[in-house]
């Protein structure tokens, strides 16, 4: 790759074609996650839902990793959230990013979970695990959900209560910004968890087999006609949804042919 002049604190140039920006916040939510924001370059655009290719100036050749952007796209930062990898090439270094500190972001947003690679609904379904949560981050907190859907409900499913708390935390926000909150009395956030105690316990594909979820959030189970869905998260929660939603009827869409539900695979190696 091309590398122009330009060099960080730590005299590794920075890649020709890449962002170089600034972060503004950073916030640790257990050992595992945490989130941070950088300023927002005056050309960026993306599509909630999409992701981007973070990477960090300390190296000749700098790893890059997909991150979901978690801030809705009319944000004026970036927001982002993550898990915290044990000698992971880049989440190693990451989590030690403080104020101040440069993150490289490549210039091509993408992905699927976004409202185009939907035929239009009555409710819409965002199934997460983890860090899963933040391209729906970014859709919450986007007028055009509410727009779409009359119905918007998020189900996360964490393996500890601590980790569940980005997500609460964004919902309660989400229902007192100003510029989306009386839409954003629509949501509905249904949280599981699956390895302490909680109100509600399990996977969330066991909780739609069961209908448990359904009992629980007193709708009728999903339907093609009515409902859409979006899914991120683990290789086997992304396999075991996605045949749920099969088993509902729905079928899967993209950018290219939208339909009843989509599946973001770019996190799973």
């Amino acid at each position: 790759m091309a590398l122009d002049s330009t060099q960080t604190s730590d005299g590794f140039p920075i890649p020709a074609g890449v962002f170089a920006q600034t972060v503004t916040e950073v916030a640790h939510y257990t050992d595992r996650l945490f989130k941070f924001r950088i300023t927002r370059p005056a050309s960026f655009r993306f599509r909630s839902g999409e992701f981007v290719m973070i990477g960090l100036p300390n190296a000749e050749k700098p790893v890059f990793r997909a991150y979901s952007v978690a801030s809705p796209s009319w944000d004026d930062a970036l927001e982002f959230y993550s898990i915290k990898v044990p000698g992971g090439p880049l989440t190693e270094h990451l989590q030690k990013i403080g104020e101040g500190d440069t993150v490289l972001m490549r210039k091509k947003p993408t992905g699927t979970l976004v409202l185009d690679a939907l035929l239009p609904g009555k409710r819409l379904w965002m199934f997460s695990t983890g860090t899963g949560v933040a391209p729906f981050a970014s859709l919450i907190r986007d007028p055009e959900t509410y727009e779409k859907f009359d119905e918007v409900i998020l189900t996360q499913t964490c393996r500890a209560v601590a980790e569940l708390r980005y997500g609460q935390d964004l919902v309660a926000a989400v229902k007192e910004d100003p510029l989306v909150g009386e839409m954003a009395q629509r949501l509905r956030h249904y949280c599981t968890v699956t390895r302490e105690d909680f109100p509600v316990r399990g996977r969330i594909t066991d909780l739609m087999a069961s209908g448990q979820l359904f009992n629980d959030l007193g709708v009728d189970p999903i339907t093609a006609e009515r409902d859409r869905g979006m899914i991120c998260g683990s290789m086997e929660m992304l396999k075991d949804t996605k045949a749920c939603l099969e088993g509902f009827g729905l079928v899967e869409g993209s950018n290219n042919r939208p339909d009843t539900f989509v599946v973001e695979r770019a996190f799973v190696d």
